[in-house]
């Protein structure tokens, strides 16, 4: 009789699923691109969760943020690492410009994660890093990427020079003591703050040293313009230096390299700088303006340290010899002696 074997047929092994990521980021937080943004985080989550095979590794999002550089998308970073900690196996985003607008930043970052094993799927351009001819098409279509955004960026800087040049500006008023944004757009004081830009002019001026005034106002419970509890003589010195105070105002005074390059850069000639005179009301009187930048002059000349306080009956950071003490109050001296009268700060 024969012998019968049964044999059990065996379970298809699966592959594992593969752990699918989604990137989007929009460039400006207006309620608009917000809107697409949600809509983008949205769509990938549907679609990796109902997609078989893959396994939802989560959507990195990057909102009111450029694309043209990868060091200041703290999602994006976060991204890679996660790529590199084997967390992440594709990577799905919109389009190139989207991924980045700079194309040796894009070509670096596919490369980097081509070597790890990880994919990216460009939608719109319909390119996967793994196909042959993916790379050349990703370095054509990112390059027309970055130049449309250095067109965008030219246009920018260029409305931006032509408002400077008739004289139109605006001030980041959350961090700017004394004024506020009228209806009109222009200037307005505040005058609850103007008093304490008056009483910082007028500390300088009888002698007081930036970092005396700043522990003053702290002592006092005053914010600062940040508001913070805490003062600190630097932010003394960039009031009684800004001509914005005595109702003027100088435009320019930084400057961006390039649209890939975000830095500012202070302003020494590069590009044009416009001042405008009188263009709001003044806190300040432009003769006691003109005076406190004397003072400082002065008390540089005088001193090793720049702003180091005059008369020694203020407890503060000096080093001011003897000579400079004295003449600063015989400056005084002679000023009452022959009836001299300085503009009022109050």
């Amino acid at each position: 009789m024969p012998k019968i074997t049964i044999i059990e047929g065996q379970k298809p092994i699966l592959p594992p699923k593969k752990k699918v990521a989604a990137y989007a980021r929009v460039s400006k937080d207006t309620e608009q691109l917000m809107h697409s943004l949600s809509t983008q985080v949205s769509y990938y989550s549907d679609l990796i969760q109902r997609t078989p095979g893959w396994e939802y590794a989560g959507v990195y999002v990057d909102a009111g943020i450029t694309g043209t550089s990868a060091a200041a998308r703290p999602q994006f970073q976060r991204m890679i690492a996660d790529c590199e900690a084997g967390k992440i196996d594709i990577v799905l985003t919109k389009s190139i410009s989207r991924f980045a607008r700079n194309t040796v930043e894009l070509l670096a970052t596919v490369r980097h994660l081509k070597e790890l094993g990880i994919e990216v799927r460009f939608e719109k351009e319909n390119i996967w890093t793994f196909d042959s001819k993916g790379e050349l098409l990703l370095t054509i279509m990112s390059s027309l990427a970055q130049e449309e955004s250095r067109s965008i960026s030219e246009n920018v800087r260029w409305g931006q020079r032509k408002k400077i040049s008739d004289g139109k500006f605006s001030l980041n008023y959350k961090h700017f003591l004394g004024y506020d944004k009228g209806p009109d757009g222009g200037l307005i004081i505040n005058e609850a703050q103007a008093t304490i830009v008056r009483r910082i002019y007028g500390d300088f001026l009888a002698g007081m040293s930036p970092y005396a005034i700043a522990r003053k106002l702290t002592e006092d419970g005053i914010p600062s313009p940040a508001g913070k509890p805490k003062w600190n003589d630097l932010t003394i010195k960039r009031v009684l230096s800004n001509e914005t105070y005595m109702g003027d105002k100088l435009l320019q005074k930084t400057y961006s390299n390039d649209f890939l390059d975000k830095t500012r850069r202070k302003n020494e000639g590069q590009v044009p700088q416009v001042y405008v005179e009188g263009c709001h009301e003044a806190i300040i009187p432009a003769r006691t303006f003109r005076r406190v930048q004397e003072e400082i002059e002065r008390r540089k000349n005088c001193h090793a340290s720049a702003f180091a306080a005059a008369p020694a009956s203020f407890p503060q950071r000096t080093h001011s010899s003897s000579r400079c003490k004295q003449r600063f109050f015989a400056d005084n001296h002679r000023r009452s002696r022959i009836g001299v009268q300085t503009d009022p700060l109050y």
